[in-house]
């Protein structure tokens, strides 16, 4: 897992959480790959990139997915490129900090889908919570442990 980096669906990834990879990807020497279809503002490191993709629906997620290698790490609030990547042997984290593993992916798959019905008959089901200091607590403290993890000799 030595080469394993990291990849950022960018487009929605809030600023803390960005600000948080940076310096984790420099301190760590980790290969952090930010993706989105908008021009995003980055530190420079020789650690940190950054790729713009063509505006267009889940064109950033296609991306990552075709590039994303076994013992990466995906960050992502998108459910099924999360879905994607653990299929390949990624890792998926979103920006609360919560691991979507084999074990839970489908539950989230299905629970997304019905709120998506939901939203179309005009339903209102209400917006995402602002972050909170706990969730970005958890992102960092899964963020660690994930590094830690890759750091270890295979």
């Amino acid at each position: 897992m030595s080469h394993a980096q990291i990849w950022v669906d960018a487009d929605a990834c809030p600023v803390a959480m960005r600000e948080m990879l940076c310096r984790a990807a420099s301190r760590a020497a980790i290969q952090t790959t930010f993706v989105a279809n908008q021009p995003l503002s980055l530190p420079p490191s020789r650690h940190v990139t950054f790729t713009q993709v063509a505006s267009g629906y889940d064109v950033a997620d296609h991306f990552i997915c075709q590039r994303v290698n076994e013992g990466d790490l995906v960050i992502t609030g998108d459910i099924p490129l999360a879905s994607d990547v653990i299929d390949k042997g990624a890792t998926a984290l979103n920006s609360r900090g919560e691991l979507y593993t084999s074990e839970n992916i489908r539950a989230k798959l299905n629970m997304r889908d019905f709120m998506e019905t939901l939203r179309f008959s005009g339903t209102q089901t209400g917006g995402t919570a602002p972050l909170s200091a706990t969730d970005r607590q958890n992102f960092a403290n899964q963020l660690d442990r994930w590094i830690s993890r890759a750091r270890r000799p295979s």
